[in-house]
This record gives structure tokens, sequence and C-alpha cells, in this order.
């Protein structure tokens, strides 16, 4: 007769269990040094506001140039400092700048840009997202930034956080005097109509707790209702012993193929039915202070 060594019964449960699966922000807390790029200081914009806020947007010449260029050139002639956020409409932006119409744009600045709504699709090395979009036929990130295309054409989405530019009717372009952030449901509709220059990687919550604006499309009708901005600065013009770092995560890492697929997949005990897809804007590229 055999005889059959008998494995404990906890070992046996714990060879049937499945493993636990991370959940984004564990893939995330847990990615390498290699999964991350520095964000350029020369991009980075740096805003103080009246309330104690800090905000950091990471700006992107390679989708609008001449908009990048005019934006650093107001910060640099000082145009931000002294202005205001001047509208919050609940659900959709934070719009600041212009709140001093007669002031005059600082040297260098191009008072008439190019319409910067989107670029060639070509040299952007696209990683699919994997998941339809209602936007466009292809969606997915390049070099850390959520991207949408037709195949030809490129541009930045209107996803949580992103920044643009604020214009008036066309063929008005805007010129970067006026931005807005995004504080809501994504109005992908303005995707195309309108640039996208950047995206802010830290302090929205200085943004988005403010008081809602009560005139239309939530300006606010009492200006002393605006909230001031005291100081703006282009990262590369501080000092290195005072510049804050940031990073953002290479979309061609291993670790962001696993966030997205994470994102999409949710795996832990919560989810009866995982959706096993994701849209673009709910896979915000993740970034950080540089540990």
């Amino acid at each position: 007769m055999r005889r059959y060594a008998l494995l404990p019964l906890f070992a046996l449960l714990a060879a049937a269990a499945p493993p636990v699966a991370k959940s984004p922000g564990e893939i995330v807390a847990a990615a390498p040094a290699s999964a991350w790029r520095a964000v350029d200081p020369d991009n980075l914009l740096l805003m103080d506001l009246g309330n104690d806020g800090h905000v950091a947007i990471e700006l992107t010449p390679a989708f609008a140039p001449a908009h990048v260029a005019n934006i650093r050139a107001l910060v640099r002639g000082h145009w931000f400092d002294g202005n205001a956020i001047v509208r919050v409409q609940d659900n959709y932006v934070v719009q600041w700048g212009g709140a001093d119409e007669k002031k005059p744009l600082p040297v260098g600045v191009a008072a008439h840009l190019p319409a910067e709504y989107e670029r060639p699709r070509t040299g952007l090395a696209i990683r699919a997202l994997g998941s339809r979009d209602v936007y466009a036929p292809e969606v997915g990130h390049a070099d850390g930034w959520p991207v949408a295309s037709d195949g030809k054409s490129a541009w930045l989405p209107h996803c949580y956080g992103m920044v643009g530019v604020g214009r008036d009717m066309p063929p008005d372009t805007g010129t970067g005097a006026e931005l807005y952030t995004v504080i809501g449901q994504a109005p992908r509709h303005l995707d195309r109509n309108i640039t996208v220059v950047g995206r802010i990687v830290d302090g929205i919550e200085a943004m988005t707790a403010l008081p809602r604006g009560t005139g239309d499309l939530g300006f606010y009708s009492d200006p002393t209702q605006r909230l001031a901005i005291t100081r703006a600065r282009i990262a590369s013009d501080v000092p290195e012993a005072e510049r804050p770092r940031y990073q953002v995560m290479r979309s061609d890492a291993p670790a962001f193929a696993a966030y997205v697929d994470a994102r999409a997949n949710r795996r832990d005990a919560f989810f009866v039915r995982p959706a096993g897809a994701v849209d673009i804007c709910n896979a915000p590229v993740p970034t950080r202070r540089a540990p």
C-alpha cells in the first residue's frame, strides 16, 4: 500500500489562491527610477498664489512651440505677477491672466500666433491605450503625454489638469496671456479647437478648492473675489538650490504598461465586474516630486 506525504492544509490553500493583483497606486509606488523622466526646468512654470498655494505646470513645446515660447516671455516679463484667477466654473475650468486688459504685453511677446491645435503625427512614438475612444481613432501616450490622433495629425486631449490657452473668436488663437486648466469632466469637444500647452504636475488643489464664480461662465462678477497670482517664474530661472524638481512616468516603461492595464482591469476584491477598458483621461500619467 502506497503512502503519500500529506501537505499541510494551509500550504494547499496557499497554492490554490490566485496571486493578489497590485493596484495602480502600488505599481506606481514600486516603479524603478528608470521608469521616470525629469521635467525640463525650462518647461516648468511655477506660480505662487495669494492663498499660499503653489502650482507647477509642465509646458510642452513639442505640441505648441510658439505658444510655449510666448508663455516663457510673458512669465519673464512679469505679466502674470499681480494678475489673478478670474474664472472658476464648476466641473469645467479655472482661468487666470488677462485681469488687466490695459497692461501692455512684455517685449518679445508675439501678438498673433499660429493655430497650434494639432501637430503632425509623424515623429511621435505613441504607446496605444488599448481601448476605444469616442473622439479619435487612435489614443495613447507619447513621452509621458496623453495623445489623440487621426493618423495624420496628433493633439493633446482636454483631460483633467491639462492647461490650455484662452482665446477670442477665430481667427484669434490666443497669446498665452490667458490660461486655463480643466477641473472637471474632460471637455473633449474642445480638442483641436484650442491650443493645449501643458498640464499641472503639482498643486492643482489650490485651484479646484476655490469658490465658484457667480457670473456668466463662472467669471467672478466682483473683482475683489479674484485670487491674486503673486509671482510666476520659469524653473530654469530659479537658483538650483531653491528649484523644485518633478518627474513624469515614462510611457515607454514596463511599469507604465502595467499601470494602464491595472487602470483598465481592476482585479482587487472590491470590483465585481472590472471594466476591461479605460478612457484616455482616466489613465492620467503619474507625476511626482523628484526623490
